[in-house]
């Protein structure tokens, strides 16, 4: 059985990339730590192929059962044991985040990216957290008494 991953220094994995990829028989990923960049991590391609279908199989597991009858109440039900922090959401709230998590689930796999994924259960957690707190949603869904306008998007370098 091997273990879910082994970090070490990059600069390690440069000195001596056979010791180090040969870690990779018992773990199943090296995460390489660098100083002034994002880590790295690697891992056997054959590995992340078939972590790659998991991701597959369960964005359409995912959407298929939305589209079941009843299926979208099923989902809804266990999104609190998988993703606790969505007992904060509002009941409403939870139907729209099981839909458009099915939606980017289903394209992320489908171009074998899953950063829109993270990106979308991130956003949904903050909304939860800012409904888990009372005082920072009053003053969140107050009226401003203005309208500035639609945002405008950011300029360059920003």
């Amino acid at each position: 059985m091997t273990t879910p991953s082994e970090e070490l220094p990059f600069t390690e994995f440069i000195q001596r990339p056979t010791a180090a990829t040969g870690r990779l028989s018992s773990v199943r990923a090296l995460r390489l730590r660098r100083r002034d960049a994002d880590d790295l991590v690697v891992m056997r391609a054959e590995r992340a192929d078939r972590e790659g279908e998991v991701v597959d199989f369960t964005a359409r597991l995912l959407v298929s059962l939305l589209h079941r009858e009843g299926g979208a109440g099923l989902v809804e039900s266990v999104l609190p044991e998988v993703l606790p922090w969505v007992r904060f959401l509002p009941d409403a709230d939870i139907g729209v985040f099981a839909a458009e998590l099915a939606e980017i689930a289903f394209a992320a796999a489908a171009l074998g990216n899953t950063g829109p994924v993270a990106q979308l259960l991130v956003e949904w957690q903050h909304t939860a957290e800012v409904h888990a707190d009372p005082e920072l949603h009053a003053w969140l869904s107050r009226p401003s008494g203005q309208d500035y306008g639609p945002a405008l998007p950011p300029e360059d370098g920003q």
